[in-house]
């Protein structure tokens, strides 16, 4: 774990936790497993406040418990997992793919998971269903079973999955509990000892019978004291719905398949044209759910399957499909790969060649970007040869010496080119030694994330600075906000609606406007450069895979 990725998790912590958590959550970062009393002695912060930190981080999957390593009886210690807290800064793009698959309703299931860590199915459903109706029109509402339809569509297609169960926890019940108590909003947390991979229970993406039957209710404006009478009423509430016990997490895996999936889809419509990549598309839909995240290459389907799954709108002829097929597997990219002859020929998706092909297009752009089209020659072609002189450089370049001297010693010092000695005696004379340029396209993907996680970092302290400089203006926003919705929810007159409207000046209106334009570009970055990592991590990752 670098200084970069403790730096993004600490402020993602702030950003969505509040500060006491990301105090707690860095100190696990850096220090690694420590039990309860080393925590706050480390931290100074009170019993009560280290435990509610850690309830919030274990309910979210970003701290893990076990077993002292001292053996039975020895206190309970605590890890923070880097991996998930990077996780939130992808929270957007998981929300708008839900969105986009299953609507509005996979939108806001997606987004409730996300938000609260794990829920039961019935408690999910009835709070969407909730949302939904509050911003349907007056006398409509939302019903319990559409709701329950989309949520059993996402567990289908192994979007959302079981919590792993925790019967087989190492550590004794009242252990857990004297370490840290159970909370409503926590309920599996103190039985947690490890990470249990979910997909290894039988049960894991099995729908279990729910008796809801309703529609969504919508909520009045509380008045002074409603609240809390509401939690009690909720706490109170001993309705039973058949999936007590079973809670549900959002499958980051499945999303990031996704993701590589669309990428590789695109990266063979650009190279070649939308056919070609409807055809991907079919073969990738054909194996989304049976393919494992780690394996290399996707289920083998004979190119009768093929055909047979292909959209109905594309209307192409059994010959053309051949023709295509033996083009992708001829193409220099091998996305695609020959497996067999039977049925017409087997065909695959060559995942791990196709993420490293992903992955090396990403660095070319970066090196374009940032030192020019003739550097990124250069470096396109150290990839594609491999090993070079400097003199064979410039002649395959089409450079001139000089230039290209400054751009390799460039790229040298910038850590994307290596230089490798080959003496051709012991004593390593200079005269008497070959020196070799050459790109090592892994530790270069590795050495680009570090720089990806230190960008997002700094766009994030960026945005937080521009809120908090100014924090005034966007309060008195607010307020006002606040109450023209008020005053249109009771049928209020222009006239007063233009007076609310007047108490923001014109100069603060205009200082509105460029905030907004600001963090919305800074918003609209941090995206794009989290494109660029999730391909670096998926490289790096199926590289150390293989």
């Amino acid at each position: 774990m670098t200084a970069q990725e403790i730096r993004l998790c600490g402020l993602l912590l702030r950003e969505h936790f509040g500060e006491v958590v990301e105090k707690v959550g860095t100190h696990l970062l850096r220090s690694g497993a420590q039990n309860l009393r080393t925590i706050v002695h480390e931290t100074n912060l009170s019993v009560d406040m280290v435990k509610k930190c850690l309830c919030v981080l274990v309910q979210h999957g970003a701290c893990l418990f076990t077993a002292g390593r001292k053996g039975p009886g020895s206190p309970t210690e605590y890890r923070a997992c880097c991996d998930r807290v990077l996780r939130i800064l992808r929270y957007p793009r998981y929300i708008y793919t839900a969105k986009t698959l299953y609507g509005d309703t996979g939108e806001l299931i997606i987004e409730e998971l996300l938000q609260r860590g794990h829920m039961t199915m019935s408690n999910t459903v009835k709070t969407v269903a909730d949302r939904i109706t509050q911003n349907m029109e007056e006398g409509q509402s939302l019903d319990y079973s559409e709701v329950s339809s989309t949520f059993s569509k996402l567990v289908e297609t192994h979007f959302l999955q079981r919590c792993p169960p925790m019967g087989g926890a190492g550590i004794t019940g009242s252990t857990a509990q004297a370490e840290a108590p159970a909370t409503p909003a926590a309920p599996a947390a103190a039985i947690s000892t490890a990470l249990p991979n979910p997909e290894s229970f039988p049960n894991c993406y099995i729908v279990p019978q729910v008796t809801l039957i309703g529609r969504g209710k919508r909520q009045l404006v509380p008045e002074e004291g409603e609240d809390q009478r509401n939690a009690k009423r909720a706490k109170m509430d001993s309705t039973t719905h058949g999936d007590e016990g079973i809670y549900w997490q959002v499958n980051f895996e499945r999303f990031h398949q996704h993701f590589r999936d669309q990428a590789i889809i695109s990266a063979v419509a650009n190279k070649l044209d939308q056919t070609s990549s409807e055809i991907v598309r079919t073969i990738l839909r054909m194996s989304e759910v049976t393919t494992s995240p780690t394996a290399s290459c996707t289920k083998s389907l004979s190119a009768n399957e093929i055909f047979r799954s292909l959209p109905a709108s594309y209307n192409i002829q059994r010959p053309i499909l051949d023709q295509y097929l033996t083009l992708l597997v001829d193409d220099p990219m091998e996305f695609v790969g020959r497996a067999g002859e039977s049925g017409g020929g087997m065909f695959v998706v060559n995942l791990r060649r196709a993420l490293a092909n992903l992955a090396r297009a990403t660095v070319e752009s970066i090196v374009q970007e940032k030192f020019g089209s003739r550097s990124a020659r250069i470096f396109r072609l150290l990839l594609r040869k491999r090993h070079l002189e400097q003199k064979q450089v410039e002649d395959f370049a089409m450079i001139p010496a000089k230039e290209a001297k400054d751009m390799l010693y460039n790229l040298l010092s910038h850590n994307l080119v290596q230089l490798q000695e080959i003496p051709k005696t012991p004593d390593f004379a200079p005269s008497r030694t070959f020196y070799l340029y050459t790109v090592n396209q892994l530790p270069t993907a590795r050495m680009l994330l570090q720089n990806c996680y230190k960008t997002v970092a700094n766009l994030i302290e960026r945005r937080l600075f521009e809120t908090k400089e100014n924090k005034r203006l966007l309060e008195k926003s607010q307020r006002i906000e606040a109450i023209l919705a008020s005053l249109q929810a009771s049928g209020a007159e222009p006239e007063q609606l233009s007076e609310v409207e007047e108490m923001i000046s014109a100069p603060e209106k205009q200082q509105l406007d460029v905030l907004r334009l600001h963090v919305n570009k800074l918003d609209s970055a941090e995206n794009q450069v989290d494109e660029t990592i999730f391909i670096l991590e998926s490289y790096i990752s199926s590289t150390a895979k293989s």
